[in-house]
């Protein structure tokens, strides 16, 4: 018995997102970002026609769910663009960034949508490797595209996949 405590790990259910997400997710954003969002900035992008998103939440947990992520997608006449996404520190290889993605492909498929965008920090290794795993492609590149919280510019890669 012992043996299966140490052995645990938290169980994810991936979920639309709704506004009331929106302090948490703006939260995570902005512990993951250097320029996060607020939470009044998630409201309005959710209640733009075509903008959609999902959460992710602990199933297993003793007290509450805790918070494991959020993608936020926009679509509209045929193409789709990741917005945003981000998963905790302490979720991380837990496989969340990818469940999301799917989600958000699946919806954006099921609208419609016959292509995905999205602009990832040329840097971040471990969301370009996601990405490469789930199709998206390089197309493009945007240098100094992002400001660090140093100050220190880093170029954006932008990726696409087809989804049709």
């Amino acid at each position: 018995m012992f043996d299966d405590y140490l052995s645990w790990k938290p169980f994810f259910e991936v979920v639309p997102m709704e506004s009331s997400d929106c302090v948490e997710v703006s939260e995570l954003h902005g512990a993951r970002f250097p320029r996060g969002w607020n939470d009044g900035e998630f409201q309005n992008l959710l209640l733009q026609k075509g903008v959609f998103g999902f959460v992710a939440r602990q199933t297993n947990a003793f007290f509450s769910k805790p918070f494991g992520g959020f993608v936020l997608v926009r679509e509209a006449a045929g193409e789709a663009e990741i917005l945003t996404i981000a998963v905790p520190e302490k979720f991380g290889r837990l496989g969340l960034g990818w469940r999301l993605m799917q989600a958000g492909l699946r919806e954006a498929t099921s609208r419609g949508a016959e292509t995905m965008f999205l602009e990832v920090e040329a840097e971040n290794k471990a969301a370009v490797t996601l990405y490469g795993r789930l199709g998206f492609k390089k197309v493009g590149e945007r240098p100094a595209y992002y400001t660090g919280a140093d100050g220190r510019r880093s170029s954006a890669l932008v990726m696409s996949r087809v989804l049709r």
